[in-house]
């Protein structure tokens, strides 16, 4: 079992930044591939970023590409997500996954842990 639980979240006017965090308890937290989702209302929840355990590696949905950052420390079983140059359309409730990582990495894929969510808000 994976506990995680994010936080930074809140309201930040268009052009601004902010960084999420999501903590993990439980298991090892290098053995997961972490992911970063979020939801508008009334839109079907979308992946955002995702970095494999292994090697580091990230994946980054289009939409958000040279805009957000994601990093993870293992030695503090925590993930991030660094959100830069934020857009209205970026509004919604983040969430972050753990994956257990076996096998060929599909960042998109099925996640089995999740955490509760944070609210993201863009506007002025």
């Amino acid at each position: 079992q994976v506990h995680l639980v994010e936080s930074g979240g809140g309201l930040v006017q268009p052009g601004g930044s902010l960084r999420l965090s999501c903590t993990a308890s439980g298991r090892t937290f290098s053995m997961f591939n972490m992911g970063w989702f979020r939801q508008a209302p009334g839109k079907e929840r979308e992946s955002v970023a995702a970095i494999r355990s292994s090697t580091g590696s990230t994946y980054y949905a289009d939409s958000v590409k040279g805009r957000f950052t994601i990093s993870r420390d293992n030695a503090k079983n925590t993930v991030f997500l660094q959100m830069n140059s934020l857009k209205p359309e970026d509004t919604a409730v983040y969430y972050c996954a753990a994956q257990a990582a076996t096998g060929t990495w599909i960042p998109t894929g099925r996640y089995g842990y999740w955490g509760q969510g944070t609210q993201v808000t863009v506007s002025s």
